[in-house]
């Protein structure tokens, strides 16, 4: 296709696709999608090679948030059946995200529900971040926290903090629909406030909410425009309790064109499949890997993912590896601050799941003792859900790990 032949050419070049490529991006058909995948993926192994980076969630504070974000299970109002918790610890956090580097993650995210942190907030993520830091040598934090006032980037800068995660989540025109506590002028307001304060800006979509294809292209260019170091791109994970419980509009090969669109308008951007990719891509997870070069390791905030030993088997299998501790996530000339992928072809780490955020020598060969395995119980041929059912078995809530006395899925 000849699409696609100019997109890999622009990706290698960092220049933007125009609004009518990436829209057609979308538009392909299933028996294109092959080769809509092969080509992002020369993309994605020219600045990545074959690398997965692996972030590790820890849900600080879960649920009771005064904010009514249409898709989330901690909004107000939601009866989703969640965990809820105030503040954990600092050693409570530290012993949380301890799992997910035992198995091999190289980032963690520390998320908390609610519209923004008060400064004793900010007080209580610095200590977190601290006795992380003080525990694991090289480990790069990244806090979700919502919206930041003026001077908290910088705070948590000094703390020890890398990155920071606040998502876009769909277009400007849209974005009353979804949300009317805050405006989506906010949400830009605080990725420019991360950027400002010299923390790596990780801004990111949910997709799947009912959103046109016009939608996704336009929030993935404002996205480029702020050039963030890490695009999280989140699969809507419809709960139960929350308006968008409905809205099953997915399939895992419009999950691919996604990624694969997100990949050519941002080529040399960490993209991170974040929360719900085992309800909406399935089986197909492995071909995401092509596409995307960073995922979220074990469970999300409110929600069971796939298992982590399955995700490190599945990297492995794939012929990808895991990303070293020592090794650059970025390419050069993004870590040298030579600017983005919002900077077209002259150029140049989101949390990110719903309120959201090994050695390149070795494929992963265990995973931590606390992995759960999947479920493997067969099931009956006449129980099986249809191709295009809601697929409302894939949804659990998490019931383990932090905020719970339970071994953590990592």
């Amino acid at each position: 296709m000849d699409l696609l032949n100019t997109l890999v050419d622009k990706g290698l070049r960092r220049e933007s696709p125009t609004r009518a490529e990436a829209l057609a991006v979308l538009a392909t058909t299933d028996d294109e999608l092959l080769d809509v995948v092969a080509a992002a993926g020369k993309v994605r192994r020219h600045w990545f090679g074959r690398r997965v980076k692996l972030n590790y969630l820890v849900n600080l504070k879960s649920g009771l948030c005064p904010e009514d974000c249409s898709y989330c299970s901690q909004r107000l109002g939601s009866t989703a059946g969640i965990l809820k918790y105030s503040w954990l610890k600092p050693d409570q956090a530290s012993e949380a995200a301890a799992a997910g580097l035992a198995g091999g993650a190289k980032r963690v995210c520390l998320v908390a529900s609610g519209r923004g942190p008060t400064d004793r907030d900010v007080d209580r993520v610095s200590e977190t971040i601290k006795a992380i830091k003080d525990q694991n040598e090289g480990v790069e934090v990244c806090a979700c926290l919502g919206l930041l006032s003026d001077g908290q980037a910088e705070r948590l800068r000094a703390a020890g903090a890398d990155a920071y995660n606040h998502n876009l989540n769909t277009s400007e025109a849209t974005y009353g629909d979804i949300t009317t506590t805050h405006t989506y002028a906010d949400r830009v307001d605080t990725v420019h406030k991360a950027h400002a304060a010299g923390l790596s800006a990780c801004s990111g979509l949910i997709a799947g909410m009912g959103e046109s294809d016009a939608d996704l292209v336009d929030v993935v260019f404002a996205l480029r425009e702020l050039d963030p170091d890490s695009v999280p791109v989140n699969f809507l994970i419809p709960f139960e309790g929350t308006p968008l419980a409905k809205e099953w509009n997915l399939t895992p090969q419009r999950c691919l064109r996604i990624l694969a669109m997100v990949r050519f308008v941002c080529p040399d951007v960490e993209v991170r499949i974040a929360g719900g990719r085992e309800v909406h891509l399935r089986t197909l997870q492995p071909l995401a890997l092509h596409l995307a070069n960073s995922i979220f390791l074990g469970d999300y905030l409110t929600s069971e993912g796939q298992a982590g030993r399955a995700d490190l088997e599945m990297i492995a299998d794939a012929g990808f590896e895991v990303e070293g501790a020592d090794e650059v996530t970025l390419p050069e000339h993004r870590v040298a601050g030579g600017g983005g992928c919002g900077s077209g072809a002259a150029g140049e780490g989101g949390c990110g799941s719903h309120g959201v955020c090994g050695t390149a020598d070795s494929a992963p060969a265990k995973a931590p003792a606390q992995a759960t395995a999947p479920d493997e119980t067969e099931t009956p041929a006449d129980t099986k859900p249809a191709a295009d059912a809601p697929r409302t078995d894939l949804v659990a809530v998490r019931r383990r790990g932090a905020g719970t006395d339970l071994a953590p899925n990592a």
